[in-house]
């Protein structure tokens, strides 16, 4: 029996992975990040005092203060350039991408380590991350990496847990071309409506769910704390404990986001997407549902696996797609928030508000465009041309 060739296609991926160093190991890392860091400082101070230093300039700087300097030469080589590469990218991202700022000083309370290395400063060796001078450090291996990695990001989060980001390529099946479209509508209601009931995603109410816990953590943290002298370790614990919660919560609510895309994506081959701002519920009444929600961290994954999978998104402009009708375009100005029900007075279309958003959405990505009042215009071109008669 003959099987038919799948077509498959390199892509280059990150696979994160939880550390768990030991002491020793730790300390080792902190040292090091302070090294990178106080490299990152002295390259900002140069930028600052009208030197303007190229990446060829600040590594020399790098090689001279390190034949000077025996702290800097108990680090790795390899980890400091890298963080010399990574400020020149960010400082030429500066000039040349909107609304990016040039990179400010790093100080030891408020950033956190992020060391990277290439594959000259690391290895894997018995499950084990062994990084530049004797660093070993056991890898909680969720998943078998694909390839050897290219590079590797070791940092810490804001709960103190360590994990490093492997750079691998792996090869993955092409997806099949579908004919089917999809349109979705953001919402609070339902997370995310579509023109297909079966693809939408509810509302899951994954912070809301441990909102008693939160707030008796809350709580237990205000009792504790002590204005205007340096914190207790018992007020750091309260605060551990319900920026645990927040991070688990939010952990749920990307994992849910991720099945959910993968679905989408699998099974439609033009996506028609609300382009809808989080911010813009963030500043209203329904600001604390609005963020339990996730809109922006669901969007942010569906945009990326199907940029990855080569499917087409449509990205629309929310403006008058709850109010237009998807069957007559006609527009329904005296909608208001509350009505879940939308009603036609011009067909007698009736339909769940949010489904028939994303009716419009769909319809309007379809004939081309961006924007239902380029839609509009366009109907209102159509029938004003004259009909030629048959002869």
């Amino acid at each position: 029996m003959s099987v038919a060739p799948v077509d498959r296609v390199v892509e280059t991926v990150r696979y994160t992975y939880r550390l768990r160093p030991g002491k020793q190991a730790q300390a080792a890392l902190e040292a090091e990040w302070h090294r990178c860091r106080w490299l990152w400082n002295e390259a900002v101070h140069q930028e600052k005092s009208g030197t303007k230093p190229t990446l060829c300039r600040l590594s020399k700087m790098l090689t001279a203060a390190r034949a000077r300097c025996s702290w800097l030469r108990a680090g790795s080589q390899v980890c400091q350039q890298q963080t010399l590469r990574t400020y020149a990218r960010a400082l030429d991202h500066s000039f040349t991408v909107t609304n990016r700022a040039k990179p400010v000083t790093k100080t030891r309370k408020n950033s956190r380590p992020s060391l990277e290395y290439t594959a000259n400063g690391f290895s894997i060796k018995d499950r084990h991350l062994l990084l530049a001078k004797g660093v070993s450090i056991p890898v909680v291996w969720s998943r078998e990496l694909p390839s050897q990695p290219k590079t590797a990001n070791v940092y810490r989060d804001t709960l103190g847990h360590w994990y490093t980001s492997f750079v691998v390529t792996r090869q993955t099946e092409v997806l099949a071309d579908s004919d089917a479209a999809l349109g979705i509508d953001w919402g609070v209601v339902t997370t995310a409506a579509t023109t297909q009931p079966e693809y939408d995603l509810p509302f899951r109410g994954r912070r809301k769910a441990c909102a008693a816990q939160l707030a008796k953590a809350q709580r237990t943290m205000a009792r504790r704390e002590r204005k205007g002298r340096a914190q207790s370790k018992r007020y750091k614990k309260a605060k551990r404990a319900a920026a645990k919660l927040q991070k688990k919560a939010a952990r749920q609510a990307k994992h849910d986001a991720r099945l959910w895309a993968r679905r989408v994506v699998d099974d439609h081959g033009m996506i028609a997407v609300e382009d809808f701002k989080p911010k813009f519920l963030s500043q209203s009444t329904m600001a604390r549902k609005a963020s339990d929600a996730a809109i922006g961290t669901t969007k942010r994954e569906l945009l990326q696996r199907a940029g990855r999978a080569g499917r087409k998104v449509v990205m629309v402009r929310p403006a008058h797609t709850t109010t237009t009708c998807s069957q007559c375009f006609a527009r329904n100005k005296r909608l208001k928030l509350q009505v879940r029900t939308f009603r036609c007075a011009i067909c007698g279309y009736t339909a769940d508000r949010d489904r028939n958003a994303a009716r419009t959405i769909l319809t309007v990505a379809e004939r081309g465009h961006t924007c239902v009042d380029d839609l509009c215009s366009s109907l209102l071109e159509q029938r004003s041309e004259p009909e030629i008669p048959r002869l």
